[in-house]
């Protein structure tokens, strides 16, 4: 009997525990700007955000959470890579075919740095290679930039249209193709793919997130609307979750074990990983339709959306109406 008592007890502890990790709204922040959106970026050392938004740049300080500047005059940008040993921040400008530099304490631009590459638009800093590598959408590669000389010294032939990408620290590189259904395994020695994982039957992977401690990739796709969990190492898929329509982002959270899918759809599907091999949906979280891009700051656990309202039945953001959403663990 008090075996039973206390498995049962031990039950409902994990089940509080599971349910008691609930996002809520915490504020919004607004910033300045009426054009389209795409990927945010956090610096942690310097404590900012980093917001694509058209030919700009908004940048939020994350102690105040208010705007404190823009980097403007791109010509169409999408993602902010952060290179902290040259004290350097690389954006992807796709329009111009280049990376644009700027110096993280100044936040002044230092350099642009034309590609081969036709359209960056992911974009990612390498700890291990001390490299820069924007994924190019319009060409099928990535470029490599060294934030030191502010040159470009190689490029990577992908295979297909690159989406999201994640580097693991130890000289890998995951990089969604979205239009072959698959993973690719880049080693940044050579700059060469060295694997490719299929990701069927799902399809369309956007967002890549990682697992270093369980060796787990977390690629989000569209066409399916699933979160599929794969080895890192063989590829093989673990488990497919049910995620919203439209995602874009996905992070993970190491602290609390959550991984979060951003979706255009107006939701944001919480995820909890109870082991390396075991997922369960924990949360659909309620969002304005597009706001599917998304950063998380793993010391706090929040959670930043970016959003605008639009004219309806069309792509035509209304002025004055973009922002960050902020969302915090209750």
């Amino acid at each position: 009997m008090k075996k039973i008592f206390l498995g049962t007890l031990c039950a409902v502890f994990a089940s509080l525990s599971l349910y008691a990790q609930t996002y809520v709204l915490d504020k919004t922040i607004a910033l300045t700007g009426d054009a389209g959106y795409d990927y945010v970026s956090i610096d942690m050392a310097n404590n900012r955000l980093y917001v694509s938004h058209g030919t700009m740049v908004n940048i939020v300080n994350l102690t105040t959470e208010t705007q404190i500047g823009v980097i403007g005059d791109l010509k169409g940008m999408h993602g902010v890579a952060i290179a902290p040993k040259s004290n350097r921040a690389f954006i992807s400008d796709g329009k111009a075919n280049a990376v644009v530099s700027f110096d993280l304490s100044t936040l002044k631009v230092i350099a642009t740095i034309p590609v081969t590459g036709k359209g960056p638009d992911g974009i990612i800093y390498d700890p291990y290679s001390d490299q820069v590598f924007s994924f190019n959408g319009d060409s099928n590669n990535a470029s490599v930039v060294d934030p030191n000389t502010l040159k470009q010294v190689g490029t990577v032939a992908l295979g297909g249209a690159p989406e999201f990408a994640v580097a693991d620290g130890k000289g890998k590189i995951y990089n969604n193709l979205e239009d072959k259904n698959s993973v690719n395994v880049i080693d940044v020695k050579t700059l060469k793919v060295i694997s490719n994982y299929s990701l069927a039957p799902a399809g369309g992977p956007t967002g890549i997130a990682l697992d270093d401690a369980d060796n787990r990739i977390f690629s989000v796709c569209r066409q399916n609307k699933g979160m599929s969990v794969l080895d890192a190492t063989s590829g093989k898929i673990i488990a497919t979750l049910p995620i919203g329509g439209g995602v874009d982002a996905v992070c993970y959270d190491p602290g609390t074990k959550l991984i979060f899918c951003s979706c255009g759809d107006g939701t944001t599907t919480i995820i909890k990983q109870n082991s390396a091999d075991d997922y369960s949906v924990i949360q659909t979280l309620k969002t304005p339709v597009r706001a599917k891009t998304m950063a998380l700051d793993t010391r706090n656990h929040k959670i930043y959306l970016s959003v605008a309202e639009f004219e309806p039945g069309t792509r035509k953001v209304l002025p004055n109406t973009f922002k960050v959403l902020v969302f915090k663990l209750q």
